[in-house]
């Protein structure tokens, strides 16, 4: 028995209603299949690349998008003639649709499909009003400068 619940957690918790959607998320997409593989990286200090295998796709049978906080890939698998007589088939085309749930202010910014890799690209873009900034302190009347933002 793998499945958790957390409605406990929701009669006691107040305001924690999306971590809670998060983890049964998570849940959810844990027991799916590993089709299709996917690599996720860490490009730089607030960049990110989404990677996946989708041999045999092209863009007009992919879809990306962005909803409820969720990276939303769908791939449209064509049902192929059953005139054939495969041997051996290991190269998967079926339909398939992988979520991936956004931090906040996580945004796409491109999508590529080369070689049959799909690549998409995240970026964090924390607004300037959520910035850490440095606060001036007074000391009867006059106000201290930070020393180390002259010397910059």
């Amino acid at each position: 028995m793998r499945t958790f619940d957390f409605s406990p957690l929701y009669r006691s918790a107040v305001g924690f209603d999306r971590l809670m959607n998060v983890l049964d998320a998570a849940q959810k997409n844990g027991a799916a299949d590993g089709y299709p593989p996917y690599n996720i990286e860490k490009t730089s200090e607030d960049s990110y690349q989404i990677t996946l295998a989708v041999a045999g796709f092209g863009s007009a049978d992919l879809d990306v998008e962005v909803r409820d906080g969720q990276l939303v890939i769908v791939g449209k698998g064509d049902s192929e003639e059953q005139d054939n007589q495969f041997l051996h088939r290991g190269i998967a085309r079926r339909a398939f649709e992988r979520r991936f749930q956004l931090a906040d202010h996580v945004e796409v910014k491109a999508a590529d499909l080369v070689d049959g890799l799909l690549k998409v690209d995240l970026v964090r873009e924390i607004p300037e009003a959520m910035k850490p900034r440095k606060i001036d302190i007074r000391t009867g009347g006059t106000i201290i400068e930070d020393q180390s933002a002259k010397a910059a």
